[in-house]
Order: structure tokens, then sequence, then C-alpha cells
């Protein structure tokens, strides 16, 4: 079972270089790649297992900052090697209001700000908010909306 998951096809194609050298890596000349494949499908579909471990290992931590966005939420997460900082803008305003005086709709914002250390490792917890719909991001929004809870 992987750590992660598995890389869709569409990623395997993307990655075929990087494959092809994880095979010869680990000792799988293309010859064995296509007996492997013909006769041992378990063997087959445990390398790819490790393989998109590997590349799903890799890209996690290159990342700095994830976000998620929604009608009424804001969440902006810079991801640090030892803890997650996170900001938060919420909109408490009814649609009706919405529409009215900018000093209510001023009123209807609130920024949270908070840590957290990590419980399991960092690219697990990081993986864990992308399958929850959480983006990798630049980390602009993060740094917009620290700039905005100073103020």
């Amino acid at each position: 079972m992987p750590k992660y998951r598995l890389l869709t096809i569409e990623e395997l194609k993307e990655f075929e270089k990087e494959f092809v050298d994880f095979l010869v890596v680990n000792g799988i000349e293309p010859e064995k790649w296509i007996e492997l494949k013909e006769n041992d499908q378990d063997s087959v579909d445990k390398i790819i297992e490790l393989f998109s471990d590997v590349i799903l290992e890799s890209v996690l931590r290159k990342v700095e900052f994830i976000q998620l966005k929604s009608k009424k939420y804001v969440h902006a997460i810079q991801c640090l090697s030892d803890k997650m900082v996170s900001i938060a803008l919420e909109d408490s305003a009814k649609d009706s209001e919405k529409s009215g005086d900018e000093s209510k709709r001023e009123d209807s914002l609130s920024i949270y700000k908070s840590e957290k250390k990590y419980i399991e490792s960092r690219e697990k917890e990081i993986f864990d908010l992308i399958q929850k719909g959480y983006v990798i991001s630049d980390g602009d929004l993060f740094k917009k909306l620290q700039l905005a809870s100073l103020g």
C-alpha cells in the first residue's frame, strides 16, 4: 500500500524518464521490466507504489505554502520544517449585508492566526490537507493575510 497515493497514468507518463532511472537504480533493466509486466503484476504494482511515493515525497518536501478558498473563508498555511503557521480570513456577513455599508462589511471580517507542530511527518500532513482540497501556492495570499493581520 502506498504511503501517499499511486500516480495516475498521466503523471507516470510525465515522469517517464525518472521512472526509467528509478528502475535502473533498483537493478531492473528494460528486459526484466518487460518480463515483470508480462508475468508478475504484483511486483509491477509494488514498484509503481514505491516510485509514486518517491515522487510525491520529493514534491511535498518542496512545498512551502498551501491554501484553501471558499466564498466565506480563505485559509493560507506556511509549511515550515517543524510546524505549520496558519492564517484564515472569515467573512461572517450575510449575503444581504454584503451589498450595504462598507463599515458593516469590515466588521464581518475576522482574521485568525495559529501555529501547529506536526504530529505525523511534515509531508504526510501536507498531503492530507491537499487531499482535503488545499492547493500548493506561491505564498502570496499568506503574505497578504499576514500583513492584513498586523494592521
